[in-house]
């Protein structure tokens, strides 16, 4: 069990922590949330005892393994199966005494106590979780120093999983994982036999993970049972009650004071006036619960174009003249949300920074439409800000025209207000650095918008406002995250990246999940790796309202394009369009016309389509 008790601690002055408690029981999966710079990393530090308190207690039975992942990523020449098995010192240090030990009595225990920990099985388990991680068999024997930053990472998060801590401390374990490898960090911990503490943004994480949330705010702790999304629905209707309470009490109190105002004079109401002041200085006021900080931002809407906005015809992509991805078929409209499913190393980046204009074709053709603009985000364009200058001056830059009071309001609808405006990049945190980059990518009103890990800097708060920004979005989006709950949200169809080609996934997120797991091996802390089990056939009612959904986003695709057509039909209604000097004008609409035609004749196959598939299952 772990106990926090009444603990203080402050930082240059500022307290972090005021006489805050919570208890954790042995084996209990909990999630750590609160505002950025609450003081979660420093709680992590406390509980390892790196930091000293200052006033109260955090205890753990007597000998308990406290793991987190090593600030010091491994890079020498071991491999990394090796480097993983190095992170179990007993089994390490029992085996290096079992090849020299001479007593026999002693030589009993330590093949005894080997037995107890299943030494035997170790390496298997080791490579199982290297291979949830993204490792297959033959990069489990290269060593470290091969990797990148990156996938070494994942080597340390490898290393403690193997371990098995008694108190596993995971401070945001996703954001250097794909989507594959955050959907079996999941599953694994939610296994995992001891108590786990995680800090995460993830709300997917937290909802499929944990069984309690703890939430740090305002220097104090405070435990709720339950996954994440219902911490959230208890807090906000918490806050709804406070809310209602408070204006009753508002009302109650103008009331009184009214009262007072109007009889404290009269010597026959006297009496009753000062019984109504003494319940004004008792009455307390209820305090404000706060729900976390809203943001929201948006992305500018681009004139519609003819489809596809973009087309690949046998395409081939790579680099050196070596390529990545072949045989790239595609066509992307300006009303598609599309997610790039596969496992790092497989293109999706790639394929990415294809479409972005990052990289040049090596083999067939790509179409784009003659206006198309095109916004990209990735992890590096972060790091590629300039450190000395204000978000205001990089705003400046591509913006010169515009006075700086627009430039400051284009700052604030990204959350980027009056103080961050004025401060250099270099002092800006990861979030606000992610959300700079995001207006930046998207100033001028792309027709399709490339998100690459949008969400690694990201906190809840702003991860969710991206969610309703992409909703609102009037452009084409490709999405590569390994954010199950955004890819949820804003993506509805799904492209896989996977040996070499791109191929339409013909299912749901939750059943490419259910996929993916399937095939990988089912480890635990404490055993070896187990056969995965059957692939489980989805639930009737959550297979029919997936198909609902897609029938749903079918109909709106033809209703969009029947706008578009109807639009056309008026413009080329317009006699102006036929008058002398407007040679070539009415064929050039004509043309467009056809294109959404075209389209609309594509979407209502894919409705009809929808629409079968939904029947058969409803039968």
């Amino acid at each position: 069990m772990l106990r926090i008790s009444d603990i203080s601690y402050a930082v240059e002055g500022k307290p972090l922590f005021e006489r805050a408690s919570a208890t954790i029981p042995t084996g209990h999966k909990v999630g750590l949330v609160g505002p950025n710079g609450a003081g979660k990393t420093t709680l992590f530090r406390l509980i390892r005892g790196e930091l000293t308190l200052e006033g109260g207690e955090i205890t753990l039975p007597a000998r308990a393994r406290i793991g987190g992942v090593a600030q010091e990523v491994p890079a020498g020449p071991e491999s990394l199966l090796d480097t993983v098995l190095a992170a179990d010192t007993e089994r390490a240090a029992l085996l290096a005494e079992a090849e020299t030990a001479t007593d026999p009595a002693r030589i009993a225990e330590v093949q005894t106590r080997l037995a107890d920990i299943d030494a035997w099985s170790a390496e298997g388990r080791a490579a199982a979780i290297l291979s949830g991680l993204g490792f297959d068999p033959a990069d489990q024997r290269r060593p470290c120093a091969d990797f990148s930053g990156g996938w070494r990472m994942r080597v340390a998060l490898a290393a403690v999983l193997f371990a098995a801590p008694d108190l596993l401390l995971l401070d945001e374990p996703t954001n250097y994982l794909d989507l594959e490898g955050a959907l079996w960090l999941e599953t694994y911990l939610a296994r995992y036999p001891h108590t786990v503490l995680v800090i995460s943004h993830d709300r997917e994480l937290l909802n499929r993970a944990v069984g309690a949330i703890l939430h740090l705010e305002e220097r104090r702790l405070t435990l709720y049972q339950g996954p994440y999304d219902q911490f959230d629905r208890q807090r906000r209707e918490a806050a709804a009650q406070a809310e209602a309470q408070a204006k009753k009490q508002e009302a109650q109190r103008k009331h009184l004071q009214s009262f007072v105002d109007r009889f404290r004079a009269k010597a026959s109401k006297a009496r009753q006036a000062q019984a109504r002041i003494k319940m004004l200085e008792k009455m307390e006021p209820v305090a404000e619960l706060r729900t976390g900080r809203s943001i929201s931002f948006g992305f500018p809407a681009p004139e519609p174009l003819s489809p596809p906005i973009l087309a690949l015809d046998a395409g081939a992509v790579g680099y050196d003249g070596k390529p990545v991805l072949r045989r790239l078929s595609l066509r992307i409209d300006q009303d598609d949300r599309i997610a790039l499913l596969g496992k790092n190393g497989e293109g999706k980046s790639t394929l990415s920074k294809l479409l972005a204009g990052k990289l040049a074709l090596l083999d067939g053709k790509m179409t784009r439409a003659a206006k198309l603009r095109v916004g990209y985000f990735a992890q590096h364009q972060i790091e590629e800000l300039t450190p000395a200058e204000t978000p205001l001056q990089h705003l400046q830059r591509p913006l010169p025209d515009q006075p700086p009071a627009k430039l400051r309001a284009r700052l604030a609808g990204f959350g980027l207000g009056a103080d961050q405006a004025d401060t250099p990049v270099e002092k800006l945190s990861g979030g606000q650095k992610a959300r700079l980059s995001l207006l930046l990518a998207t100033l001028d009103a792309p027709h399709l918008l490339i998100l690459d890990e949008p969400t690694n800097h990201l906190d809840i708060e702003s991860r969710a406002a991206l969610v309703q920004a992409l909703a609102g979005f009037e452009g084409a989006v490709i999405l590569v995250s390994h954010d199950f709950h955004l890819l949820s949200h804003a993506a509805d169809r799904l492209w896989r990246v996977q040996d070499g080609g791109v191929h339409v996934f013909d299912g749901t997120l939750e059943e490419y999940r259910r996929d993916l797991l399937s095939t990988k091996p089912a480890e635990t802390a404490s055993g070896a790796a187990k056969p995965a089990p059957a692939r489980p056939r989805p639930a009737g009612r959550d297979r029919i309202k997936a198909l609902r959904d897609e029938v749903r986003k079918c109909e709106a695709r033809v209703q969009k394009l029947e706008d578009m057509r109807a639009r056309l039909d008026a413009k080329l209604a317009e006699p102006a369009l036929y008058a002398p000097g407007m040679a070539g004008e009415a064929e050039k609409w004509q043309k467009k016309r056809a294109e959404v035609a075209e389209g609309l004749d594509l979407a209502e196959a894919l409705w009809l389509k929808a629409q079968e598939k939904l029947d058969a299952a409803e039968g």
